[in-house]
């Protein structure tokens, strides 16, 4: 699961809000499916430049990570490697792009979650705002405040 922190939270809130109002979404399009939109917010690309540097090399988002290189200088994985830093893990791309991680998926009521579908707009946006949401649970039950003795008033 990913790292939790402030950026990537706003960034997958960000994307969610994009697609509800309209963002251009399409799942077969690397650049415009749930990971490209997410790949948008944090790279600053535009989902043509994003898709044109997928097909460098073969595959959808599943390969691509499959095939993932550190040091590779393709623009696919200067991508990847970019959300990495954002705090993403490799398989947090697999579970964005087929809305499967059982962690958030436990968040939807079971109804919910049987019915939704990985390449339906309202159904990414529903996911990756429960994701965040996720995300900052973890974030804020790692913070400590200290805690301050009982003041008198004497």
């Amino acid at each position: 699961m990913a790292r939790p922190n402030p950026d990537l939270i706003n960034a997958l809130r960000r994307t969610a809000k994009k697609l509800k109002e309209g963002a251009p979404y399409q799942w077969g399009h690397m650049g415009g499916c749930n990971c490209g939109n997410l790949a948008q917010e944090l790279t600053k690309l535009s989902k043509d430049q994003i898709h044109t540097y997928a097909m460098q090399r073969y595959g959808d988002w599943n390969e691509q990570v499959d095939d993932y290189c550190q040091t590779s200088s393709l623009p696919i994985d200067i991508i990847i490697n970019e959300m990495l830093n954002a705090g993403l893990m490799l398989e947090d791309l697999k579970h964005l792009e087929k809305l499967s991680d059982k962690q958030v998926l436990a968040r939807f009521p079971v109804e919910k979650r049987l019915a939704l579908k990985h390449n339906v707009r309202d159904d990414v946006v529903a996911y990756m705002y429960e994701w965040a949401n996720l995300l900052e649970e973890r974030l804020l039950e790692k913070i400590q405040l200290p805690v301050l003795e009982e003041l008198s008033f004497a």
